[in-house]
């Protein structure tokens, strides 16, 4: 029997069916204020005036309270002619929808926040209060922390700034310290042709441990590197593009290289706690007289035994002949070009959320930026401080699929 072809008949109606798609929203005017810092040693600004006025040319409004650019010496001349109000009530700046500062939220500002606002600043983990956070959750407030916000790469760009511009900084610093006008040994950081080179020892092969070996290279100092992790010391090997002295932190060949060198770098990070002390009393009181520490990760408590907490006004104290520089937040000592660094990626994003109808429907699309929040409309999404503070914790992802 003949096979029969399909009889296709015109009564038949193909239609497609319809898809629903993820509309992109129209994009929403965001009301941006900057509040001026009040904070211990805190010079640095989030927004700078060029960034500011690429914000208020896309259509947000932009309110900045009078002196906040003063200690990084953008006076407010620059942020009205970049477009922004500029006001003299602190409790004004803070009425607005979306807060943006350069240090983490203080006791003296929990009266002001209102509810449901959006907070970008830094946290300090080590420094933040269960009753800070407790009052913040109340108030339902949706925070943004710089230190863990993820860039699309997933790495964390304005950590990574900080720490370039610290480790440079470091340098600078150990020269300076050096000189005989501050009653240092009176040696020129890398030394000239037919002189030994002075010695510098860096603990740690994170991005500051690279930015100070670059710079101590680029003077002509010989650098040696510690670091637990091989892998890192690969890596900085490989940034800097050349053979280098590294070992892994064993006691023994540590306090040999300490007692003749003169510059010591504490470099260490720590991702949840204290950074662990690795360089001991006993070590730095056989340290030659007038050399140099830089104590980095004071920050997180200071990886040398001897370290305590100094200013900017007072930067430096005595120990064993030896000189301590334990300063937290070295980059705010450079507030300009930090400030232009932080502002490099919060200008885009503020743009971003701008574009997607507000900092919701972002996150929504970015899943890399999940990683900043710890706070959303009021429920706590960092594990790490809700197991501190013995805090409900819940998943942020769950939170934002819920709202959908």
């Amino acid at each position: 029997m003949p096979q029969q072809k399909p009889i296709v008949s015109p009564l038949f109606n193909f239609e497609t069916q319809e898809e629903t798609l993820d509309i992109k929203p129209k994009g929403a005017q965001l009301h941006i204020g900057i509040p001026k810092e009040t904070a211990f040693q805190e010079n640095r600004i989030a927004l700078t005036p060029e960034a500011v006025s690429v914000l208020i040319n896309n259509g947000h409004y932009v309110v900045i309270e009078h002196n906040a650019g003063e200690a990084t010496h953008y006076p407010d001349r620059e942020y009205s002619e970049a477009g922004a109000k500029i006001v003299y009530d602190k409790a004004e700046v803070f009425k607005s929808p979306i807060l943006v500062k350069s240090a983490p939220v203080v006791e003296e500002d929990i009266p002001l926040l209102q509810l449901n606002q959006i907070i970008i600043s830094p946290i300090h983990l080590s420094a933040m209060k269960s009753d800070l956070l407790q009052k913040m959750m109340d108030k339902r407030i949706t925070g943004i922390s710089f230190e863990n916000l993820k860039d699309d790469s997933g790495t964390y760009p304005i950590v990574r700034s900080m720490s370039e511009i610290a480790g440079s900084a470091v340098m600078l610093i150990a020269g300076q310290y050096l000189g005989s006008s501050n009653h240092g040994k009176g040696v020129l950081l890398g030394g000239i042709s037919g002189i030994p080179p002075t010695k510098v020892i860096i603990l740690g092969a994170g991005i500051v441990g690279e930015f100070a070996a670059r710079a101590a290279l680029a003077l002509g100092a010989s650098v040696k590197v510690f670091d637990n992790s091989v892998y890192r010391l690969k890596r900085l090997q490989n940034n800097i593009g050349q053979r280098m002295w590294t070992s892994v932190l064993e006691p023994r060949i540590l306090a040999k290289q300490l007692k003749t060198c003169e510059v010591a770098v504490g470099a260490l990070s720590s991702q949840s706690g204290r950074t662990p002390v690795i360089v001991t009393e006993e070590m730095v009181s056989n340290m030659r007289t007038g050399s140099v520490i830089i104590d980095v990760s004071i920050d997180r408590g200071g990886c040398f035994e001897t370290s305590e907490i100094t200013t900017h006004e007072h930067p430096i104290f005595m120990k064993y002949g030896v000189i301590h520089y334990c300063v937290p937040n070295i980059p705010s000592g450079f507030a300009r070009t930090a400030s232009q660094a932080v502002s490099n990626v919060l200008m885009p994003l503020l743009l971003e959320a701008g574009d997607e109808g507000g900092f919701e429907n972002l996150v929504w699309h970015k899943v890399h930026l999940r990683s900043g929040i710890y706070l959303f409309k009021g429920a706590l999404t960092n594990f790490h401080l809700s197991q501190r503070f013995d805090l409900k914790y819940t998943d942020l992802n769950l939170l934002i699929a819920s709202q959908r």
